[in-house]
């Protein structure tokens, strides 16, 4: 098992890295967090989890304003203009160890993750101080760009900091400037048929924070748990809207409806007959067996649509003007 957030914040403190940390709500957009930190200043960053070709593996962490071109970074490494995409989410669990909308640069902590490229953006190094999710999205804490280096040398990682913006020309006298952070391990991973976008897609995973305009307290820090998800989602019937899937009230009311709609098709005059005072324990299977498919397929729709909303917001959001 790996990291987890209270092992992650005790090792920082055994370092002696100085920290502030916040706890909020499970926030899953760059708006959504910004209600909680947004007004600290600071840097605040997206957080990218690819995979080139041949199954080799990067974290790109940059600031929430910072454009990050795909095409121009794999270049850049060497891998051709269509070389990087997003990892698949089965990685998130398998080698990060982290759920979705938690990775940092921190989840390279995991030994799973050894052979996991890092690019941090330079712009970190600008800023008083930045913040990142510690493991787990229900908390945010800021450190310092040194610091962050500190933490890193710790586990065994040289930083490697990139003008994440540069589109420096590549061709035959001038090789990819970033050709040497190419990692030198890979991992096998299941291919994503679609396409992806030339700039940060909008299907991608992992923002961390972003500034906002309206201010909300966080409370201090309190435990938390999470446990990593498998499997590639499989479509739910009468599930069409994004909207709708990425509603909690809505994804609550279907999940009811649901259960109520078998609860009472079970609960006839007949089977109360059959099963007398076992009917309870009757009910009880059959709704496991018929609905438990049901609710993990609704419930992937419903994260993966999470997923997909969290990170197009945070590539569009741009902090306010000083």
């Amino acid at each position: 098992m790996g990291f987890s957030k209270e092992n992650l914040l005790a090792r920082l403190k055994e370092l002696q890295i100085p920290f502030s940390q916040y706890e909020h709500p499970v926030v899953l957009t760059v708006d959504a967090q910004a209600q909680y930190v947004g007004h600290l200043g600071g840097g605040l960053s997206k957080n990218l989890f690819l995979k080139d070709k041949k199954n080799r593996l990067y974290v790109v962490s940059a600031l929430a304003a910072t454009k990050v071109d795909l095409k121009v970074l794999s270049q850049r490494l060497g891998l051709g203009k269509g070389g990087l995409r997003m990892a698949p989410e089965e990685a998130l669990g398998e080698v990060l160890q982290v759920p979705l909308g938690c990775v940092t640069p921190f989840a390279l902590v995991n030994e799973s993750a050894r052979d996991v490229s890092l690019l941090l953006d330079q712009g970190f190094k600008t800023q008083e101080h930045c913040f990142f999710h510690p493991l787990s999205n229900d908390m945010s804490i800021s450190i310092k760009a040194c610091d962050l280096d500190k933490f890193l040398k710790s586990i065994g990682r040289n930083p490697s900091y990139v003008d994440m913006e540069a589109n420096p020309t590549v061709g035959k006298d001038q090789p990819p400037d970033l050709a040497a952070l190419v990692p030198s391990g890979s991992v096998v991973l299941p291919d994503q048929p679609q396409k992806q976008s030339s700039q940060v897609p909008k299907d991608a995973n992992h923002v961390s924070v972003g500034n906002g305009t309206s201010a909300v307290s966080a409370k201090v820090v309190k435990s938390s748990d999470w446990k990593s998800t498998k499997g590639s989602p499989t479509p739910v019937k009468n599930v069409n809207s994004s909207g709708y899937v990425a509603d909690v009230g809505q994804f609550v009311e279907e999940i009811l409806q649901k259960t109520s709609q078998l609860l009472l098709s079970e609960v006839k005059e007949e089977n109360i007959k059959l099963h007398g005072e076992q009917l309870g324990t009757v009910v009880s299977d059959r709704l496991q067996k018929n609905l438990t498919s049901e609710f993990k397929n609704l419930a992937m729709i419903f994260k993966n649509t999470a997923y997909t909303e969290g990170f197009h917001a945070g590539t569009h959001y741009r902090p306010p003007p000083m």
